[in-house]
């Protein structure tokens, strides 16, 4: 799995790393491209084998209006014989404005065949909360015969505290129920420089389910919660969920793995042993490169290396998990 050392990247530079493992034995690729301006696709018969597996632009943002900004934190899953690819996007006139938004691909081939722009998650009738402010990071899954939609908001703009929600889904594209904020930053090591609960990722041991969520500020300071469930509560139930008192992984300077989030979990080739592909950084202090910002942004140099949105080295890595007495996931680099 670690074919060049021990905890070195899976993927150089790809942020926000989603892997799906499908029927057909492949394993599918994608994350967030430092230019921020495309969904790419890759795949592989094996974990290590999306290293140097052939990639695929298969969308570009618009030059202008929604979609043509801040192309962030790509997923792709299969749902009723299709492919669908969530994501977040903002626009050139207002680059904080994003909002989920949803592809559909037209074959099943999701490396060549077209995809379809259905544009934006669509809210439960009657809900008046979901999707009308700074939202991102969305992520599907099933339990009990209900599939759910999980996603970041911030309900006051870009500055404002990013809580975690959770609602059922009618369709692919829409939410059956109104929103349920299943957790808000109430720990100090999800408070540092921003208020952040993001990047939600669904594992199940045991009868229960585990949403790990990402917290505070993209730099070092970055690291990764958990919240729990029985799988056969009431998962849109405040009383159905309990959060971790600390994080359940940070920063490791002696490992100088820096900023560990944003994951996502699969398996193995077994099909047994679940993995956690998450991104980290290799030192501690981002540097904005201006090699990768929109020649639209005219801020200053001495802004832009200061910026860690747009230090390209955030790496996909991949480690095993395994589970403590109670059943919980543990995750160690």
């Amino acid at each position: 799995m670690d074919t060049t050392g021990k905890n070195a990247p899976l993927i150089e530079q790809r942020a926000d790393p989603f892997v799906y493992k499908h029927t057909d034995g492949y394993y599918y690729f994608t994350g967030s491209v430092p230019t921020y301006d495309r969904i790419e696709l890759r795949k592989a018969k094996t974990i290590e084998g999306l290293k140097n597996a052939e990639t695929y632009d298969v969308w570009f943002k618009h030059e202008s209006g929604p979609m043509s900004r801040h192309i962030w934190a790509p997923e792709i899953h299969y749902l009723d014989g299709k492919w669908y690819v969530y994501f977040a996007a903002s626009q050139e006139e207002d680059i904080w404005a994003l909002r989920p938004y949803v592809l559909e691909c037209s074959g099943q081939d999701p490396l060549k065949d077209e995809w379809i722009e259905l544009g934006m998650m669509q809210a439960a009738d009657g809900d008046e909360k979901s999707f009308i402010d700074f939202s991102l990071d969305g992520t599907v899954f099933e339990n009990n015969g209900k599939r759910y939609f999980c996603w970041a908001e911030k309900t006051g703009g870009q500055f404002a505290a990013s809580n975690l929600y959770l609602a059922e889904m009618e369709s692919p594209i829409k939410l059956k129920t109104v929103q349920f904020m299943l957790t808000t930053p109430d720990y100090d090591w999800e408070r540092i420089d921003f208020w952040v609960n993001e990047g939600p990722a669904v594992i199940k041991n045991k009868g229960k389910i585990y949403i790990t969520f990402s917290a505070s500020a993209t730099g070092a300071c970055y690291c990764m919660g958990l919240m729990e469930a029985n799988e056969d509560a009431d998962l849109l139930d405040r009383d159905s969920w309990k959060k971790s008192r600390y994080p359940v992984l940070e920063t490791d300077y002696e490992k100088k793995i820096y900023g560990p989030g944003h994951n996502c979990f699969t398996v193995a080739e077994d099909d047994v042993t679940p993995l956690c592909i998450y991104h980290a950084r290799d030192y501690e202090n981002a540097i904005g490169d201006p090699s990768v910002v929109p020649a639209s942004d005219t801020r200053p140099l001495e802004e832009i290396v200061k910026d860690p949105l747009y230090d390209p080295n955030r790496h996909a890595r991949v480690m095993k998990v395994t589970f403590d007495a109670d059943g919980r996931p543990v995750f160690r680099f």
